[in-house]
Order: structure tokens, then sequence, then C-alpha cells
């Protein structure tokens, strides 16, 4: 894509300004979000990352378009697994319901930092050695592997390296006190829950950074699509988890869905990189990816409405 400075200062800045308008006419003050206010947030968002692939597949063609609106329906998809973890630190640390949306932003905007991160040393990394993409695809095929493996356990934030690292440093109090992350006691500077919950979660988006970047590339390999997929599944992962979190738990066959679509782009990367060295070798086709992972999480939802339809039955 032949896009300039300007190009992406003006999607930062979108991406900025939405954050503003997250915080300050929703998360600024703690309440609790209702299934109506969570839904209209949710259209918002998609409207959003929906009208800039329509300016990218106008003003750049339908190749463009094509590969970002795969890329964003893999981070959505990915996103949603993040969701999953987001509730196990909620629960895990009985975080107050008022408080789940500046948890959530805070975490949206750590993840945007790690994933920015990894989004330049990706683009470098693919630029300067074409085997980054077996690198990448080797990453995606063993972790789609690990999460098949593993669908059915829950991880324990509360005891990652992190989380114990913090506690060593730093006195916790035992509860919670609004949105302060530290407290000053008898001279003393002590940090509060919110602190271990903002620690676990960074910790989280660092590893989910890991992934869902290689899988990214794996279906475009131009960095401001990349950040722009990743940016607006991201911006609508708060709303989104109000939405959904009642359903989390029913899409009990997600993990195996996503399983699926991480081996499929990683061994998708893996022959990118024989075609690289060899053009005579087919690669997969933008068109073939977004197809196949619309049809793996349309199989995993309905299986998973199907099976959880036949447990509520007598």
């Amino acid at each position: 894509m032949d896009v300039g400075i300007s190009i992406w200062v003006g999607l930062v800045a979108i991406i900025g300004l939405l954050i503003g308008l997250d915080f300050v006419l929703v998360s600024r003050k703690p309440h609790d979000v209702l299934f109506t206010e969570a839904a209209l947030w949710s259209i918002f968002y998609v409207a959003v990352a929906v009208a800039f692939g329509a300016w990218v597949w106008f003003s750049h063609g339908s190749e463009f378009g094509t590969e970002y609106f795969a890329a964003y329906l893999v981070e959505k998809s990915l996103s949603i697994d993040n969701l999953f973890i987001f509730v196990i630190i909620l629960t895990q640390f009985a975080v107050p319901s008022i408080l789940h949306q500046r948890v959530l932003l805070i975490g949206v905007i750590l993840a945007l930092v790690f994933r920015a991160v990894f989004i330049a040393i990706g683009a470098a990394a693919l630029h300067a050695f074409a085997f980054t993409f077996v690198i990448f695809g080797a990453i995606l095929i063993w972790t789609g592997i690990s999460l098949f493996k593993h669908r059915d356990e829950d991880p324990h934030p509360s005891d990652n390296a992190v989380i114990r690292m913090v506690k060593k440093m730093i006195p916790i109090t035992d509860e919670y006190h609004g949105t302060k992350v530290f407290l000053r006691r008898d001279g003393q500077r002590i940090g509060t829950p919110l602190l271990l919950v903002i620690a676990a979660i960074a910790s989280t988006d660092l590893l989910f950074a890991l992934d869902s970047i290689p899988a990214t590339y794996g279906v475009t390999s131009e960095p401001l699509l990349v950040f722009a997929a990743n940016a607006f599944a991201l911006l609508g992962l708060r709303a989104l988890y109000f939405l959904l979190k009642g359903l989390l738990d029913k899409l009990v066959y997600l993990s195996i869905g996503l399983s699926a679509i991480l081996i499929f782009i990683g061994f998708k990367l893996v022959a990118l990189y024989f075609h690289e060295i060899n053009s005579t070798i087919p690669k997969i086709p933008t068109s073939v990816s977004l197809l196949v992972i619309v049809v793996i999480l349309g199989i995993a939802t309905v299986a998973s409405l199907r099976a959880n339809k036949k447990a509520v039955q007598p």
C-alpha cells in the first residue's frame, strides 16, 4: 500500500480520539453496564471498523480491502478468546462490577501498546528475513496445538510470575478503594488489589500479542492494515465483554475453532515462505483464507449452540 505519514497520523489520531471518548463518556464514572448500552457501543465500534475497511477497499483496491477484513475477523475472533481470560481475571480477583469498565479499558490500552511494538518488530523482521514467515507460522501452529490440548482447562492468572513479583515488591491492601491503584498509609506507598489485576491483564496482553500479530500477518503483510485490524478489534473489546459475558461459557467449541484457525494460518505462512523462494509454488489467496475463517467460526458457533441445547433438554 502506498500510504504516507499523514495516513498513519490520522489513524493514530482516530484511535486516540476513540479511547478518549470511551474514557470520558463511559469509563470515567464507574457503573454497571446494561445490555442496551453494551449493544450500542458494540455496533458503533463495528461500524467504525467497517467504515475504515470501506475506505481501504475504495481507495486502495479490493485486494487490500479483503486483506483488512480478513485480518479484522481474525483479530475479532481472537479477542473473544481474550475475553475468556479477562472474565477469569475479574472473577479470581473479585473485582467489583462497577470497576470492570475501567479494568477493561486499561487492558485495551496496554494491548494496543504491546501490539504496536510487535507490529513494528514483525514488519522489520519480515522485510529483512523471509524466513520470518516460517518462524511466525511455527509459533501459530504450536499455539493452535497447545490451545487444542488445553481447551478444557482454565488458566490461573493470579499464580503467574508477574503477580508473585509485584506482591514481593509492593505491599497490597485486602480491599479495593474505588479506581485507586496506590494508597499512602503511615507514610508508605502501598498497592490495592487493582494493581494486581492490572499486572495480570498486562502479562496476559503480552502473551496474546505474541500470538495475534503473527496471525494477522498471516492474512496481510501491510503494517497499516495489521495495526488497524488489531486496534479496531481491541477498541470494541470492552463493549463486547458486557454484551457476551453471559454467553461466553456457552461457546464450548470456540477454543477448538480458534486452534484450527491458528494452525491453518500457521501453515499458510510456511507456504508463503516457500512461495517467496519458488514462485511456482502456489500461495493461498486472501479470499480463500477469509472463507476458511468464516466457515470455521460458523461451525464452532453452531456446534456450541447445539451442544448447549442438548444440555438443557431433559
